[in-house]
């Protein structure tokens, strides 16, 4: 029997295999805490590898992803569900997209930049949990 451990401040016990991971009711996070603790150094966790690898190609360290943390808006929120690391470590994380204008200076030009960001407050409230970093356009 595998144990799965809740390490996000969402008080709930992770999905069983095949059970739905959506979590109705949220945000589960008060945004405003996760923008400020995204301000102090270190804070900010890519808890994934597919997160760490998403960030690595779009260039983005943890510092820049608190950055895109803290320009979101409440109307920003898309929905909540549980994540896992890969490791047996379940993290109950709110999901938003922020669509914002950026210059490409090989291109020359502006592009419209939508970014999907999913992370989690940890248990002890000090950390983000980053699940998902990803941009389309």
């Amino acid at each position: 029997m595998v144990i799965s451990r809740n390490l996000s401040a969402y008080d709930g016990v992770p999905p069983a295999e095949g059970e739905n991971r959506k979590l109705a009711g949220g945000p589960l996070y008060e945004l405003a805490k996760i923008q400020a603790l995204t301000e102090q150094p270190d804070t900010v966790k890519l808890w994934t590898a597919r997160c760490r690898r998403d960030a690595a190609n779009l260039t983005l360290d943890p510092a820049d992803l608190g950055g895109l943390i803290r320009e979101l808006a409440s109307s920003d929120y898309r929905d909540s569900e549980w994540c896992d690391n890969g490791k047996d470590y379940w993290a109950a994380c709110d999901a938003y997209t922020l669509t914002r204008s950026e210059f490409n200076e090989y291109a020359g030009k502006w592009f419209r930049i939508e970014y999907f960001l999913k992370f989690a407050e940890s248990r002890t409230g000090k950390l983000v949990l980053m699940v998902s970093c990803h941009a389309s356009n």
